[in-house]
């Protein structure tokens, strides 16, 4: 038995496990041509896919490849053709090195992990355990670079380490979890005083709360998310943060709070019953 390669929705899937984390290269346009197409037809007939929607795989490989192999763009006087990866922001080609993952992933790490390890991938950031001593981790990373020359793996290993928005914290075997924020990205957001739908702005809130309380696994961690989240309203214009914050707070979680004051047994039962649940957008 070997771990089974499973697709993670976002850093919640990952609040009680910890071991070892990878960054991927960018995938999308590291992959050959030819080969991601054989590997898209290994794909459907591994998993018996003779006829997607009334379309034959001889056919689906036949429109994959005119997608791929046709992308170009005009530069001056110069015509440019892609030809390796496919085009960013395509449907499709996140879904092809999906499945161009899946192959390698199969292959150079799911085979050498047990049945009791954790092994999931988010598009090129990947996470697994490995419960063995660091030499046969070291081994195993090389053996998974030598796979494919165009995938290399860059491991992070410690006691802290992040995963998407995730933070984990092993202290001395006790697990302790809160918010990760990028230097590159906060406390950037859509700014207030901009023309956007009022929900856009109501999600963000939400968003950011909602991730406070799945991510905050002690109440002192979740005060400190919560000034976070005040302050990142405040540098992106919404005039009356805290009445926001407040507001949003109570209609987030009706079933919870009763008062601004929060208890920490509160914080447990709001984290321990929205740590499970993947985010869900207004509309």
């Amino acid at each position: 038995m070997h771990a089974q390669p499973r697709p993670i929705i976002d850093g919640g899937h990952l609040l009680r496990q910890l071991e070892q984390y990878l960054i991927l290269q960018t995938c999308i346009q590291c992959y050959p041509q030819d080969e991601s197409l054989e590997i898209l037809e290994e794909f459907l007939r591994e998993h018996h896919y003779e006829k997607v929607q009334g379309i034959s795989i001889k056919f689906i490989l036949q429109l994959a490849d005119l997608v791929l192999k046709e992308t170009a763009f005009v530069d001056g006087n110069k015509f440019y053709r892609q030809i390796i990866g496919g085009a960013m922001g395509s449907p499709f080609t996140l879904t092809l090195a999906n499945i161009f993952m899946w192959k390698w992933e199969k292959n150079a790490i799911c085979g050498a992990l047990g049945s009791h390890e954790i092994y999931g991938r988010y598009i090129d950031d990947t996470f697994f355990t490995f419960n063995e001593p660091k030499e046969k981790m070291e081994a195993l990373i090389k053996r998974a670079n030598e796979f494919h020359p165009n995938i290399k793996l860059e491991a992070t290993i410690g006691s802290c380490v992040s995963f998407l928005d995730l933070l984990i914290n092993n202290n001395n075997g006790i697990l302790r979890t809160s918010v990760h924020h990028k230097p590159v990205a906060e406390p950037c957001v859509v700014p207030f005083i901009s023309d956007h739908p009022r929900h856009v702005f109501s999600n963000i809130i939400q968003a950011a709360l909602l991730r406070a309380v799945r991510y905050s696994s002690t109440l002192d961690i979740f005060e400190k998310e919560r000034r976070a989240v005040r302050l990142m309203l405040l540098y992106n214009g919404c005039v009356s943060p805290p009445d926001t914050f407040n507001l949003s707070l109570i209609v987030l979680f009706p079933y919870y709070l009763h008062s601004l004051d929060i208890h920490p047994d509160i914080v447990i039962h709001i984290f321990e019953n929205y740590s499970v649940a993947p985010f869900q957008k207004q509309q």
